[in-house]
């Protein structure tokens, strides 16, 4: 009879034990569920779904936010007019709106009043000279008279003033855009509705980017 006590304990031991690593099991699973859902990957990746420490290419986040025929907000860089309300007055801070470079279009020149201001004392990367507030683009030097200009978009503000000053004595390679995957695709978009160039519109999310050409 002691025997047979002993057993029975043993027994609701285990099927206690295989109760609470069942429960665990599950709710592991429905974690990581969870986590996926958040951007609507799926099971693609089995990665943290943040941007932060993510191995996908942020693109693929903008696509799994998006459904399949809806449209997001885009700046029409041909309609600007570097007013500066896109770096005041998004509901972000900083802007969702970022400049970008069509190297296509960019004379490369030693001389570019995207990056300098016009009255600078001297071609050098000193801040004083510089036309962008925040330092965010980086000039390199290619072979004389050459450089390379690209935009760190951590550091753009939107503010417009390299594409203006790109656009008054240059080729017009700088331009606005709304960068979506960090745009929250507002159904009123604050900057579109104070554009005064009427600058913004919905656009399809399949070709999200209007390209300057």
């Amino acid at each position: 009879m002691g025997k047979m006590s002993v057993i029975e304990e043993r027994r609701a031991f285990l099927r206690r034990i295989g109760r609470w690593l069942m429960a665990a099991s599950l709710g592991v699973v429905g974690w990581a569920v969870g986590r996926k859902a958040k951007c609507g990957r799926g099971d693609e990746c089995g990665e943290c779904p943040e941007l932060d420490g993510c191995r996908l290419p942020e693109s693929k986040h903008f696509r799994s936010r998006i459904r399949s025929g809806s449209t997001v907000w885009q700046l029409d860089p041909h309609k600007c007019v570097q007013c500066g309300r896109c770096a005041t007055d998004c509901v972000l801070t900083p802007s969702a709106v970022k400049c970008v470079h069509r190297f296509a279009l960019c004379g490369y020149c030693k001389l570019c009043f995207g990056y300098f201001r016009p009255a600078a004392k001297e071609l050098t990367e000193n801040a004083e000279n510089q036309m962008c507030p925040t330092g965010a683009i980086r000039r390199k030097f290619v072979e004389d008279p050459f450089h390379e200009y690209t935009i760190d978009k951590s550091l753009c503000i939107g503010c417009g003033k390299c594409v203006k000053g790109c656009m008054d004595f240059g080729n017009g390679s700088l331009f606005l855009q709304v960068d979506h995957d960090l745009c929250l695709n507002c159904n009123d978009c604050s900057i579109a509705r104070n554009c005064p160039a009427d600058a913004y519109s919905r656009v399809p999310a399949s070709t999200p980017y209007i390209i300057k050409t």
